[in-house]
């Protein structure tokens, strides 16, 4: 489906960046391991990313303010949008040689997210969404979440950071609550394309704690757009920027909430 020309700057920008990353990503497999190896040529692609990004997007719309992973909060001139960043979502499996990260952007108009794009270079896949417009993959499939009404029948998805805070403590017993309920449990290492991949019924659940806006927005506006539902543990729409998300179809995303709301 055609998309905006906010959209289409979006897409140029993150296609742009991850023409970059896919070349970063074929280096990644010949480094060899040194203590200024493959992590600080990772950073370096993440920067790199990230520039080409905000140069794109800036010439597009020079007065539009930024959220970004690595560059952090600039303010623009315009007072109704800003652009929110993660060039490289899913780090560590870039670092690995993992072909599963995105670059991922959204666009913020008065405080709600209203055009995301998530893109993995490798697989050639780009999830995109406007308010109002729908969820659509490589502009040409519209994205339903899927309709499964049964946890036992649902395969759901989180993220373990084990940074040894409480927070991590509390997502162990989380995990070990919701296995026996569901299907299967999966580990992505993406969060945007987490919530890609529940936008398009791969996933049907997912929840995570401990999360930066750059991680939740993109996906955030696909999941509603393909029919899904994403609140915060207390249930709550507008608490998404908390760091907190639970996404899922109208039916099991209530049976998740609740059987996370159970564990203390």
């Amino acid at each position: 489906m055609p998309g905006s020309a906010l959209l289409n700057i979006m897409l140029r920008a993150a296609e742009k960046a991850g023409r970059s990353l896919v070349h970063d990503f074929g280096e990644v497999e010949n480094l060899q391991i040194s203590v200024k190896g493959p992590a600080d040529f990772v950073s370096n692609a993440d920067r790199r990313a990230e520039d080409i990004v905000r140069d794109e997007l800036l010439k597009a719309r020079p007065t539009y303010s930024f959220l970004m992973e690595e560059g952090g909060e600039i303010k623009g001139t315009d007072g109704q949008h800003r652009w929110i960043v993660d060039p490289l979502d899913g780090t560590t499996n870039f670092l690995h040689s993992i072909p599963l990260f995105a670059c991922a952007i959204a666009l913020e108009r008065n405080g709600e997210i209203v055009a995301s794009v998530i893109h993995n270079p490798v697989m050639s896949e780009t999830f995109t969404a406007e308010k109002g417009g729908g969820a659509w993959l490589n502009d040409r499939k519209r994205l339903r979440v899927s309709g499964r009404k049964h946890l036992a029948d649902c395969v759901a998805v989180t993220g373990i950071k084990l940074t040894g805070t409480d927070r991590d403590a509390l997502q162990i017993k989380q995990v070990a609550h919701v296995n026996p309920a569901v299907s299967g449990i999966r580990r992505s290492g993406s969060a945007s394309t987490d919530l890609a991949w529940l936008a398009a019924g791969r996933f049907d659940l997912y929840w995570e704690d401990g999360l930066k806006p750059w991680d939740v927005a993109p996906g955030l506006l696909l999941v509603r757009e393909a029919g899904g539902i994403v609140t915060d543990y207390a249930g709550k729409y507008e608490s998404t920027w908390n760091g907190q998300v639970v996404a899922g179809n109208l039916t099991v995303q209530p049976l998740l909430l609740k059987a996370l709301q159970a564990v203390k």
